[in-house]
């Protein structure tokens, strides 16, 4: 079998472009900043970085007068030096709606608080350096962020999600358009699905699997978490059948031994991530249109479900993965109006009376 390491290449793409905004895009200033944080973060977190500051200098150079002299080229520690929070809060409003790159975009809360993030790593680092008098960035407050209720499928969306994708004809007009599609996939697109809903696994980690690492005598596969750590996670005899299913049916054309992913595309290739957020999409509009379901959609239902079985919070926060515990709580804890209403029902402050006694 052909060796080939997903997460290696995918590090070094990703370092490639990082390289590249550094010299096209960035002020020639920020790359003692990412050497500096390198030994601490992914190359993928370095990225959403660079890509963030390429959005704030773009703004800081075109739509603030006190740097309408400065560009890439010409802009300094002493021009740092001059960023107020005024500028960053600014800037925080232009992330409402903006230009970048001849295209338009829109940011969210979420999304202004990442950047802000960003930002806040980027003026504490040269602050921290004494390369700058002050931190700017500091003195901007986060935004508020509200929580959303958790969007997932409910038990009977599982299972006609699954019957959908495992069924051999449809009855219904509106998924007709897949048939000639799914012939090709369906045994492929079954074991993604089976896998994420019965394991709550990442799409990035469900796109970097090998075969190799699935063992199916003990049931167990090996799962590269983010930032590198990689761990073990069990499965259930559906899971491996839907997975064995799969195999057998690559076996047979001969897409085993010189192609080491698990799952690959319709060029045989190791499938993309938006190919599988395609796919997600895809079959889930037909069972739950009014939501829209991603893989991210598909770890949450596993991951409440597995909350509300064991009711054991670090339990859900080690199979998911979660590094920090308040996430885990934050998104999986929530205790829903039935069971706050069952909980009330059993609490009794004078105890049973019989009726003898009133």
């Amino acid at each position: 079998m052909v060796e080939e390491n997903y997460y290696a290449d995918r590090d070094k793409e990703n370092n490639l472009k990082i390289r590249k905004l550094l010299r096209e895009e960035l002020p020639k200033l920020c790359g003692e900043y990412f050497i500096g944080v390198q030994t601490r973060t992914t190359p993928l977190t370095r990225l959403g970085y660079a890509q963030d500051l390429c959005v704030f200098f773009d703004f800081l150079f075109k739509e603030v007068d006190d740097f309408a002299s400065c560009d890439k080229d010409n802009f300094t520690y002493a021009d740092l030096d001059r960023v107020t929070a005024s500028h960053i809060e600014f800037f925080m409003d232009y992330l409402s709606f903006y230009t970048y790159g001849g295209r338009e975009f829109s940011n969210t809360l979420k999304t202004k608080s990442r950047k802000l993030s960003t930002l806040k790593s980027f003026f504490k680092y040269y602050y921290n350096k004494d390369r700058i008098s002050a931190n700017p960035a500091a003195k901007v407050a986060t935004p508020k962020i509200k929580d959303k209720p958790i969007l997932r499928l409910e038990g009977d969306e599982v299972g006609k999600l699954l019957d959908l994708v495992d069924s051999d004809t449809d009855k219904n007009e509106s998924s007709k358009r897949l048939i000639s599609f799914r012939e090709h996939t369906r045994k492929r697109d079954l074991a993604i699905l089976t896998l994420f809903l019965g394991t709550g696994i990442r799409i990035s980690e469900l796109v970097g699997l090998n075969i190799a690492d699935i063992d199916f005598k003990s049931k167990a596969f090996k799962v590269t978490r983010k930032g590198g750590a990689q761990t073990i996670l069990y499965i259930t005899d559906e899971i491996a059948a839907a997975l064995q299913d799969y195999l057998l049916e690559r076996e047979a054309e001969g897409l085993i031994e010189d192609r080491p992913a698990l799952f690959l595309s319709l060029q045989k290739r190791r499938i993309t991530v938006r190919a599988v957020e395609n796919l997600v999409k895809k079959y889930a509009s037909l069972i739950t249109p009014l939501k829209n379901i991603t893989p991210h959609k598909l770890r949450s239902t596993f991951g409440t479900g597995l909350y509300n079985q064991t009711n054991d919070i670090y339990v859900v926060a080690e199979i998911l993965g979660h590094r920090d515990i308040n996430t885990t709580k934050r998104h999986y804890a929530a205790i829903s109006e039935q069971i706050k209403k069952e909980a009330a029902e059993k609490v009794q402050l004078r105890g049973k009376r019989d009726k003898k006694d009133e």
